[in-house]
């Protein structure tokens, strides 16, 4: 090479790029910039895999993929499904055993009282059933209210999800954990949203299985994210950034904060590592 050439960029730093969807890679609108579609372009030119890492069980994750014309693996359900996107099927899929949540339920409620209810049903189709005092966030995604709690209890679930009307998202997860973690896993993903998950599953769990599917290795690994049930993925993957949004005790394990979801928070930390 010539000394007037220019000089070659460097090599991507990583394999496997891991990004949550609410919060991180998706704004409040649900839609993801057009700024951090392009570095996320230029990341798999670069030769890395974008994989999405998200609470989100497939039928409320399928839309955003296809929109954004992925093709790859994605990781729903909170650990508890590998989707292959371009096929439109599950690989891998885990359910919650609905007699030990039932248990979990009433420690729990024994503990603060009644809690509102809602239900994850497994599957590619799953529904997402809603009980009474549910308080659901605004937004296209369909869920179908129930009364009857046999209901809940009549189909194979992936998770449950917990409000309380007195105590905070925090305050719950806390109590939940303390009452039914030896029975459940228990994890807060986002504002009302405290989830009750089969014992041991988390975003690792289901992250792992889809990186052994793609060669990859968590020291390849960067992951984003906004709350607390990504601190196992952060755990597991290399390098963790949290968002300028995100829950302090995700902020408390990260390696790196950059801006919100809102300002292209991701685009701007792949952007600097593709110079």
């Amino acid at each position: 090479m010539s000394d007037s050439a220019a000089p070659s960029a460097a090599p991507f730093p990583y394999k496997l790029v891991a990004t949550d969807l609410d919060g991180t890679l998706l704004r409040s609108d649900e839609t993801v910039s057009a700024r951090t579609r392009e570095a996320l372009t230029a990341v798999t030119a670069a030769g890395a895999a974008h994989i999405v890492v998200t609470g989100r069980a497939v039928p409320w994750t399928r839309h955003i993929l296809d929109d954004l014309g992925y093709e790859g693996l994605a990781v729903c359900g909170q650990g508890a499904q590998v989707y292959h996107a371009g096929e439109h099927r599950l690989l891998t899929s885990v359910t919650l055993d609905r007699r030990v949540a039932g248990l979990a339920l009433a420690k729990i409620e024994a503990e603060v009282g009644p809690l509102a209810l809602a239900a994850s049903r497994d599957g590619i189709d799953g529904q997402v059933l809603v009980g009474p005092g549910y308080q659901t966030h605004d937004g296209p995604l369909p869920y179908v209210p129930f009364t009857d709690i046999s209901d809940v209890w009549s189909q194979p679930l992936n998770k449950l999800y917990i409000q309380h009307p007195g105590l905070t998202d925090d305050e719950l997860a806390s109590v939940a954990l303390r009452t039914a973690g030896d029975l459940v896993g228990v994890t807060m993903a986002g504002e009302g949203i405290v989830e009750l998950l089969p014992l041991g599953l988390t975003k690792a769990t289901g992250l792992s299985l889809a990186a052994r599917r793609l060669g990859a290795h968590p020291a390849e690994t960067i992951a984003f994210g906004d709350m607390p049930n990504d601190i196992p993925m952060f755990a597991w993957a290399s390098y963790g950034v949290a968002m300028a949004n995100a829950h302090q005790e995700l902020k408390a394990v990260a390696d790196e904060q950059t801006t919100s979801n809102e300002t292209d928070g991701i685009a701007v930390v792949l952007e600097r590592l593709l110079t």
